[in-house]
């Protein structure tokens, strides 16, 4: 019991054993009193302490420079943050009498590796966050104890490969971030279990080539980030299992080619941004149920920085963009690379001339 507290219970205990008990104004005045001796008496802050937070729902552990992390957490700990040490290890045993821990924030470190066994005293986590460390490989059986794990941001790493079954274990898992890292390949069936993913960011890595099967395994993706990679080609099977996605990010690639059933089947699609790549011309029936008048792209849609070239085999292109041009990001930068007559005209100047 701290000083303040103690004061409040004693002179609670006087007040009670007083024959009579006290004026009320007597009593406030000689509670005030107390008080404010208490806490000057009290201990000053400690700035070398972690921030700590106790609700019904358990406690929260907020651990930042210059503070001291501590060897032992509440065995109610549900929310602990680590974050801005330049740790490259983090302390023996930490998570060690915390089973009831929900959320683990790690960012803004130097971890280079984790043990296998690391995560198995938290078997309720759901969110882990390891974003700007220095992880190159992830140990295989990691999440072999997460099946409550649904978000897993290793952004900003130094992955620069993955074993297929790095991710066994993420039954539950809805948001998966792998985006800046240094990934040049994808092994086949590294999804294959995570059934429940509706957000997956691989974004600026470098990868050229997505393996076939990369989405056979989710069921309810919402979200594919690919934009800022080294892709050349976007294939008629990868996209075809997602019925649901709705924002496509495909940006800052070098994309020459899309086959024509590339987008076959996403009824649901909001957004799809090819930007800033290297597409001269696209198959005719690319863009069948693909805005209107199947359905609006209601977030909208961007093809500038493309060198296309404007001749005949744009035509359903064009036709396309008159029906849906009020959805058309950065019109003015959607020009004609070819032919020569052309050359620097809109794609919907032409189109609109058709």
């Amino acid at each position: 019991m701290g000083q303040k507290e103690a004061t409040m219970s004693s002179w609670s205990q006087e007040q009670n054993q007083s024959p009579g008990g006290l004026n009320p104004h007597l009593s406030r005045t000689l509670l005030l009193l107390l008080l404010s001796v208490a806490s000057a008496q009290g201990d000053p802050p400690n700035p070398n302490a972690c921030l700590v937070f106790q609700s019904v729902k358990g406690t929260t552990v907020n651990c930042h420079p210059p503070a001291e992390i501590p060897r032992r957490l509440p065995t109610d700990t549900v929310h602990l943050a680590v974050e801005f040490f330049n740790l490259t290890q983090l302390p023996a045993d930490i998570l060690r009498g915390t089973p009831k821990l929900q959320e683990l924030h790690l960012s803004s470190n130097r971890l280079e590796n984790l043990s296998a066994e690391f995560l198995l005293p938290v078997p309720q986590l759901k969110v882990l966050d390891l974003t700007r460390n220095a992880l190159s490989r992830l140990p295989r059986g990691l999440f072999r104890g997460s099946a409550a794990l649904r978000t897993l941001v290793l952004k900003e790493n130094r992955l620069h490969v993955l074993e297929a079954s790095c991710l066994h274990g993420l039954q539950a898992l809805e948001h998966l971030d792998l985006s800046e890292n240094r990934l040049r390949t994808l092994p086949a069936g590294l999804l294959a279990n995570l059934t429940d993913l509706r957000v997956l960011d691989l974004s600026n890595n470098r990868l050229e080539t997505l393996p076939p099967d990369l989405l056979r395994g989710p069921q309810q993706l919402e979200r594919l980030h690919l934009e800022g990679n080294r892709l050349r080609a976007l294939e008629d099977d990868l996209l075809a299992p997602q019925k649901d996605l709705r924002h496509l990010f495909l940006s800052d690639n070098q994309l020459a080619k899309v086959a024509a059933n590339a987008f076959r089947g996403l009824r649901w699609l909001d957004f799809l941004d090819l930007s800033n790549n290297s597409l001269s011309s696209v198959p005719k029936g690319l863009w069948a149920g693909l805005g209107r008048p199947t359905r609006d792209l209601q977030d909208g849609f961007d093809l500038s920085q493309n060198p296309w070239i404007c001749d005949g085999n744009l035509r359903d292109l064009f036709r396309w963009l008159v029906d849906n041009k009020d959805k058309m990001f950065f019109r003015n930068d959607t020009r004609c690379a070819a032919p020569a007559a052309l050359k620097g005209w809109t794609l919907l100047a032409v189109a609109e001339s058709h």
